[in-house]
């Protein structure tokens, strides 16, 4: 078994090409040359699939100035890629992880809430393939900093963006379903972020037991698991 690829790795021509070999075929790049799924979310904040170097070189040319990996910091070739493309056009590259697979938790939402709040703009978010990672991120930027409702803010969670709420990436909506339905029975407004905060950290927010009863469609998990295999 191949060992996997190190940043000293990396530094040298062998492992420059196979960084590109790996983020081609590996991390899909090939597939996301095909289409784009990058997106305005409001003035100066962007969605997007994991950006290539030339990607990268035409968002600093955007004015650009944070770009936030929301796969973590892995190693990986797409990260080697990314941490090099990103110093040579002065782009502020961020991590922070999110999972397709979990409800959030209440440090993760109020994690998110800090980061945008410190982040400079124009800021550009991305994950993977541009879709459940990156749109629970731009959600919750359309809800905590851009003052949008939270039903209307969900809608970053769509088809429209390849998230598909039948496979186990549903998870991140039914977490969402259950304070919608609270808030609305409540009376709470929905672009109350305090109150949205406040129930995440009690007794009636359970990640674990949102993601132990949520089991997707069949259909949906053989499209995210199976077929798309997402991250």
């Amino acid at each position: 078994m191949t060992a996997p690829l190190s940043r000293e790795a990396f530094r040298t021509p062998e492992g420059r090409k196979r960084a590109m070999r790996e983020f081609a075929l590996g991390d899909h790049a090939v597939l996301r040359a095909l289409y784009d799924n990058s997106h305005e979310i409001a003035p100066g904040v962007f969605r997007s699939f994991q950006p290539s170097p030339a990607h990268l070189a035409r968002w600093a040319k955007r004015g650009v100035r944070t770009v936030v990996n929301v796969r973590g910091d892995k190693p990986s070739a797409a990260l080697f890629l990314e941490e090099e493309a990103c110093a040579r056009h002065g782009l502020a590259l961020v991590h922070f992880r999110l999972f397709s697979r979990e409800a959030p938790s209440t440090e993760t939402l109020q994690g998110l809430r800090a980061l945008f709040e410190r982040i400079e703009y124009p800021a550009l978010f991305h994950c993977k393939s541009g879709a459940d990672r990156v749109g629970l991120a731009a959600a919750m930027y359309l809800f905590m900093k851009g003052g949008a409702p939270l039903d209307r803010a969900l809608k970053q969670l769509s088809l429209r963006y390849g998230h598909i709420r039948a496979g186990k990436t549903g998870v991140i909506d039914a977490a969402f379903d259950r304070y919608l339905a609270d808030a609305r029975k409540a009376r709470i407004p929905l672009t109350d972020v305090d109150a949205f905060l406040r129930w995440t950290a009690s007794s009636a927010y359970d990640p674990a037991r949102i993601k132990a009863e949520h089991r997707g469609k069949w259909w949906g998990n053989l499209l995210t698991e199976r077929l798309l295999r997402r991250e």
